[in-house]
Order: C-alpha cells, then sequence, then structure tokens
C-alpha cells in the first residue's frame, strides 16, 4: 500500500453506470423506483432518462477508496458526501481523489481526503469528504 500523504492524488477510478448495474442494485436494496428502471417514465421527469440510484453512486466511490486504502476504508472508513447532479445510466464516470489532511490520534493517521465523482461530461455529480484511519508507517 502506498503511504499516503496530504496533497497526494488517490487512483482514479473509471466506471461505465451500465443497466445491469442499476437493476441489481434495485434488485439488492429493494428500491425499484421507475426513475432509475422505467424508461418510459424516466423521460417524463426532469432528469429525461434514468439515472443511477444515488446510493449506487456511494458504492461506486467506496469502491475507489477501497482499492486505495484496502481493509483499512473496509474497517475505518466514513464519507460524507453531498450530491450535486445526475448520474445517468450507460454513462461514464470518473471518481478521483487526493488527500487533503492528516491528524494523529493514538498510534494511527487520519487522513482526510476530498473524492468527486464526474459524469462524462467532465460535471460533478457527488462530491464527498471520507476519512480513514491508517497505522502510523502506511
Amino acid at each position: 500500500m502506498t503511504a499516503y500523504t496530504p496533497g497526494q492524488e488517490l487512483r482514479v477510478v473509471n466506471r461505465q453506470v451500465n443497466k445491469e448495474h442499476v437493476q441489481a442494485y434495485a434488485q439488492a436494496s429493494g428500491d425499484h423506483n421507475p426513475l432509475h428502471l422505467d424508461e418510459a417514465f424516466a423521460a417524463t421527469t426532469q432528469f429525461g432518462r434514468p439515472i443511477a440510484h444515488g446510493m449506487l453512486a456511494l458504492a461506486m466511490i467506496s469502491e475507489m477508496l477501497a482499492q486505495n486504502f484496502g481493509q483499512h476504508w473496509l474497517d475505518s472508513g466514513s464519507l460524507k458526501a453531498r450530491f450535486k447532479g445526475p448520474v445517468y445510466v450507460g454513462e461514464g464516470i470518473l471518481i478521483s481523489g487526493l488527500v487533503s489532511k492528516e491528524s494523529l490520534e493514538g498510534d494511527r493517521r487520519l487522513l482526510t481526503c476530498n473524492v468527486v465523482l464526474k459524469n462524462s461530461k467532465g460535471e460533478e455529480a457527488v462530491t464527498a469528504t471520507a476519512m480513514v484511519a491508517l497505522p502510523e508507517g502506511l
């Protein structure tokens, strides 16, 4: 694992948000809102087409953080997010992050990271602040 320091960029994740992801998430979560699943219904909304569940977008952000911090993210990570725009079904997304702050708490390093999920137009769809605890030396 990389020894992360303030100012360091996290490894980026590029994903395609496809209909299968959204359908699987609807099954797992029980959220069958037609905004996510029904093209005809979604066409009548302000979005004009189906959008991914917000929590699916957060799961993809969490995936990027787990790729960067491994088990430490799973054991100690926290995420505070703001939804700024939709993630459309069929759209490519890019998730990036930057270590913004480091502090010490006992024998652990607490890292704060600024994370952004951008849509295929490069617009911010989700911004988040993530915190993760790492043992000293990592």
